[in-house]
């Protein structure tokens, strides 16, 4: 799949999850290689939400195996996960609205704080560098912010923990077309950066425009899967996800 690197920065297998009796995701599997943009792509109920949940740890598998930089996981809560440099970002964003966008941002470093490093300031001065609205904003509360602001803050939170995996929950849910570009358009520089991207999304031709590798969930189990610039053309893709207008 055209990874940059001999191990992937995430790799997944076999990997099942039930809600009671109802298998939700059955068998999956997707790799992403160091500095990738990976996408899945996929309709409502898919799975593809429960899929983030369970690499992330907020789930219990059934099966599975997940490594990560070739260390297996298997098991692993959301702590250790955060620990080992992944970090999700929900669809639901999940940002504190009565904190400023400056303390929403510390929140995200708390971990590495907690490590004892000390290098928030600079950090801050870098994910303000990709996100100059929010240096702007930055004493303002976060809840008077508009969506598109919203999602740029949960993601410059995320970068704020300096992870080498980023997943993504739907990060254009909710927002109009011209700002769903913006932040597409910062996912793609985000790849500049070194941190590999795993994206979760349902707006097929945004994710496939800006991805290296894609994967097609339905019900459950990944349907197909290949380099972007393929999928974006593939018949049965351009059918279901993409509409008349796909292959333009």
């Amino acid at each position: 799949m055209g990874a940059t690197a001999a191990v992937p920065v995430l790799e997944i297998s076999d990997l099942c999850v039930s809600y009671g009796k109802v298998e939700a995701l059955h068998h999956a599997g997707l790799r992403v290689g160091q500095g990738q943009i990976v996408t899945v792509i996929g309709p409502n109920g898919a799975g593809k939400t429960t899929m983030l949940s369970a690499i992330m740890g907020l789930l219990p598998r059934s099966r599975g195996r997940i490594c990560f930089q070739g260390v297996d996981l298997d098991g692993a809560e959301v702590e250790d996960m955060v620990a080992h440099g992944v970090n999700l970002v929900p669809e639901s964003r999940a940002l504190f609205g009565e904190m400023s966008v400056e303390d929403n941002l510390l929140l995200g470093a708390f971990s590495r704080h907690r490590s004892g490093l000390r290098d928030q300031a600079q950090t801050m001065e870098e994910v303000f560098r990709v996100f100059p609205r929010l240096k702007e904003r930055r004493s303002q509360h976060a809840g008077t912010l508009s969506g598109g602001e919203r999602q740029m803050l949960a993601l410059a939170r995320a970068l704020m923990a300096k992870p080498k995996l980023l997943m993504l929950d739907e990060p254009s849910l909710g927002l109009a077309p011209l700002i769903v570009r913006d932040i597409f358009r910062v996912i793609g520089a985000l790849k500049a950066t070194g941190v590999s991207i795993l994206l979760v999304e349902q707006n097929a031709r945004a994710a496939l425009q800006v991805a290296d590798y894609a994967y097609v969930l339905e019900t459950g189990e990944i349907a197909l899967e290949g380099p972007s610039r393929e999928l974006i053309d593939d018949p049965k893709v351009v059918e279901s996800y993409l509409g008349l207008g796909g292959k333009r």
